[in-house]
C-alpha cells in the first residue's frame, strides 16, 4: 500500500470536515487506529476533488477512484477535472458544479465519465460539495474555494 503524503494527510481532513459541514454528515465513519489520511485513501467508495482553479485540475483521488479511472496518483493530480467526462456532457457537470457551489453541496447527482482507457461508466447517488479554500497557502488556486465528490455507485456501460 502506498505510503499517505503530508498532503494527503492535510487534505483528508479537509475533505471529511468540509463535507460534515455542509451536509451534516460524516464522511467515513473514523477509526482511532488509522490516520485520516489512510482510512480515506482505502475507503470502500470513491472520493475525488479539484482545486479551486479557472480549468480545476484534480489534486486528490482515492484508490477507490485511481483505479475507476485506471489511473496513478501522479498522472490522475495532473489532468483537469473537466477531462474525467467526455466532451457532450462537460456542460451538465458544469451546471451541476455550479449549483454546489452555490448551496455549498449537490446530492443525487447522476452522469457519464470516462477512465484514462477509454472505459465509460455511469455513477449514481454522487454527492458533490464546495472545500474551503486554503487561506495560509502561498499558491494562488488553493486560496480558491475547491470542490470534491463522492459515491459508491456505478455501472460500466
Amino acid at each position: 500500500m502506498p505510503e499517505i503524503s503530508e498532503f494527503q494527510e492535510q487534505h483528508a481532513k479537509r475533505l471529511i470536515d468540509s463535507f460534515k459541514a455542509v451536509t451534516g454528515k460524516d464522511l467515513i465513519k473514523l477509526d482511532k487506529e488509522k490516520s485520516w489520511g489512510r482510512q480515506l485513501f482505502e475507503a470502500p467508495f470513491v472520493v475525488v476533488s479539484h482545486n479551486g482553479g479557472a480549468d480545476p485540475v484534480l489534486n486528490y483521488g482515492n484508490l477507490i477512484a485511481l483505479n475507476l479511472w485506471e489511473m496513478s496518483w501522479d498522472d490522475f493530480t495532473k489532468i483537469p477535472s473537466r477531462k474525467t467526462a467526455e466532451p457532450e456532457f462537460r456542460d451538465d457537470r458544469a451546471i451541476m458544479l455550479q449549483q454546489a457551489k452555490e448551496k455549498g453541496y449537490f446530492d443525487n447527482y447522476r452522469g457519464i465519465r470516462i477512465s484514462s482507457k477509454g472505459k465509460r461508466f455511469l455513477i449514481e447517488e454522487a454527492i458533490i460539495w464546495t472545500v474551503p479554500p486554503i487561506k495560509e497557502s502561498n499558491n494562488p488556486d488553493a486560496l480558491r474555494a475547491g470542490q470534491a465528490a463522492t459515491f459508491s455507485s456505478w455501472t460500466f456501460l
